[in-house]
């Protein structure tokens, strides 16, 4: 197998994930500053120029890092990183899908209309990010009530690929420094916990 990726949020998930399976692909690096996504070859690969792109011993192709994942997790079911019993795989997905579209979603908003990088790539408007970051204040205080019962992970005592979307967003939004404020203790103590571990640095 074959993986194109790049330093981005997107791969990152992919990468935090393979560090925490301590799983090996060969990887071939992509210049997403220099539109190296969007070269033909990887066109023909994913027709939407974005990555993680896997490529399977047998051509077949895989995008969408979630979806890789899900593969990778058939394949290497130890440590399962999507749930233990079908109401935690269940909760997993519930999760990850919370903290994709109510906070990654968001953060990366925020980037896209603020962020130098993506000022030649798409028309910005600084109102739209700055109406995100009011939005993701109230996220955030919503978050810091979820985790007041103590609770290590999302779900419970396993880390989880829902834990993984929340690395990956909780990162980006440090980088746009749109990060959580100190007060929200609960989620500060969960950012914490997540900080600790080695795929944090992926």
């Amino acid at each position: 197998m074959k993986l194109y990726t790049a330093n981005a949020p997107n791969p990152r998930r992919l990468h935090m994930y393979l560090l925490e399976k301590d799983l090996k692909l060969e990887r071939v690096p992509v210049d997403i500053f220099n539109d190296g996504a969007r070269a033909p070859e990887l066109l023909a690969k994913n027709a939407l120029g974005a990555l993680p792109i896997l490529e399977l011993d047998d051509g077949a192709i895989l995008t969408e890092s979630h979806a890789i994942c899900l593969y990778l997790e058939a394949l290497h079911p130890e440590p399962a990183l999507f749930g233990r019993s079908a109401l935690e795989r269940a909760q997993v997905e519930m999760w990850n899908r919370r903290f994709e579209l109510e906070v990654l979603n968001t953060v990366i908003a925020i980037g896209k209309h603020s962020a130098p990088f993506f000022a030649t790539r798409l028309t910005q408007v600084p109102a739209f990010a700055d109406a995100q970051r009011h939005e993701l204040a109230r996220k955030f205080e919503w978050l810091d009530q979820e985790f007041a019962d103590g609770r290590p992970f999302i779900v419970g005592e396993h880390f989880s690929v829902a834990d993984i979307t929340a690395m990956v967003a909780l990162r980006l939004a440090e980088a746009l420094k749109v990060s959580p404020p100190a007060n929200l203790e609960h989620l500060g103590r969960y950012e914490q916990t997540l900080r600790t571990r080695p795929s944090w640095n992926a």
